[in-house]
């Protein structure tokens, strides 16, 4: 406690002291190993600070040292403000956030440490980072924006699960007996529901877990390894199906599913079939974890990798199931409307694993190799890319 306060008096007599009176001006830049414009605003400060001999650079790394995450807080919040985004730069009472890389205004910039050495420089409020104003899109923050690009790619993969498909698909053809589109409809629905808030809550397990292990990178290399490994067995089911280790559903976990779906039809009345839906959803999703944990980690793992709150990360997650679960209404809806008479084929199925596993394989080396290269949107829109590209290709002219 006593030497956080003593930094803390230390910083505050700092701020009040007119800088030509040290002589030097002490310029603090906090920066992220995850945020790609920190790594093209970094060697600029740098940069400047190597021209100018009385300014004196403190390079703070937030995500590797908790030091340094600690004294950006508490500097932060000397200046009234809250530690929230980086870069960020401090010096002479004032808080700037973000990094603009025109020459004008890093000429501004060192006026106005010149000022600060000069003693005329006056406190002011943080200068944000100023967003783009795209046609048709509106304003968007360019250091954040690949997050949500991320979350709609990967959730958009995710949902063309062959685990999730099968257990929808049986459930409708088992339904299609009944003749009855609104009961279909209601049944399917209420499966596609239920799927959704399970996955929820598994995502959230995964979320919470890596907040508590915080931004290690030790658990970042992890993830990407496991994701590497998931990605190899769907990929390896496609090449060899039906040959080796799969992730798939087994076949005595589909007798399971098969039976409890059979239940559905057993039951008489209305309310008891929903009851069974509701459970047949939650069995399929703990028999579907590992057909589908690939995505829902990599992507918990790079929200904790933002320095977001608690709040904001559940909205992506609620972001992304909702993403999640479209197709499956999709499903429910052409079935019903044509009562069955497309359903997913084996081949669909390997196609559908191999677009999953090159996908996977693609996070995870990205995130063995370079994290933060993710945050990039053409690296976010590049891996899935190359993974459409190739299952087309493996499609119209590989052997199924």
């Amino acid at each position: 406690m006593f030497p956080r306060l003593l930094f803390a008096s230390l910083f505050s007599l700092c701020l009040a002291l007119p800088a030509w009176a040290q002589g030097e001006v002490d310029l603090f830049l906090f920066w992220s190993l995850r945020c790609p414009h920190c790594l093209e605003a970094r060697p600029q400060v740098q940069a400047l600070a190597a021209e100018q001999p009385w300014l004196r650079l403190h390079d703070q790394e937030i995500t590797q040292s908790p030091e340094n995450l600690e004294r950006f807080v508490t500097m932060a919040r000397e200046l009234g403000e809250e530690a929230q985004s980086v870069p960020t730069l401090i010096y002479c009472g004032r808080m700037e956030v973000g990094w603009d890389d025109r020459p004008e205004a890093q000429a501004a910039l060192l006026a106005r440490l010149k000022a600060c050495r000069d003693g005329s420089g006056e406190t002011a409020k943080p200068v944000a980072n100023e967003p783009l104003n795209l046609p048709l899109i509106g304003e968007i923050d360019p250091a954040s924006a690949s997050l949500p690009l991320l979350t709609l790619l990967l959730a958009g993969l995710d949902a063309f699960n062959p685990c999730a498909f099968f257990v929808l698909l049986f459930l409708l053809s088992l339904l299609i007996h009944q003749h009855q589109r609104s009961r279909m409809l209601l049944i399917g629905g209420v499966f596609v529901a239920f799927s959704g808030l399970m996955y929820f809550a598994f995502m959230a397990a995964w979320l919470n877990l890596f907040l508590v292990v915080g931004s290690l990178p030790w658990v970042t290399a992890g993830a990407g390894l496991v994701a590497l490994l998931i990605g190899a067995f769907n990929i390896k089911d496609f090449v060899a199906f039906k040959h080796g280790p799969s992730l798939s559903i087994t076949e005595g976990r589909k007798a399971d599913i098969f039976q409890r779906g059979r239940r559905i039809l057993a039951a008489g009345s209305l309310p008891a079939m929903l009851a069974a839906t509701v459970v047949l959803a939650i069995a399929a999703n703990f028999y579907e974890l590992l057909c589908t944990a690939g995505f829902p980690m990599v992507f918990t793992r790079l929200l904790t990798l933002r320095e977001h709150g608690l709040g904001q990360h559940y909205l992506y997650l609620a972001l992304y199931n909702v993403i999640y679960v479209l197709p499956l209404l999709v499903i429910v809806l052409a079935f019903v409307r044509s009562m069955g008479t497309r359903k997913l084929s084996e081949r669909d199925g390997r196609l559908l694993k191999l677009l999953s596993g090159l996908m996977m394989a693609g996070l995870g080396a990205v995130l063995l190799v370079a994290p933060e290269r993710l945050d990039q949107p053409a690296v976010a829109l590049a891996l899935p890319a190359i993974a459409v590209a190739l299952t087309w290709l493996a499609r119209h002219y590989g052997r199924l």
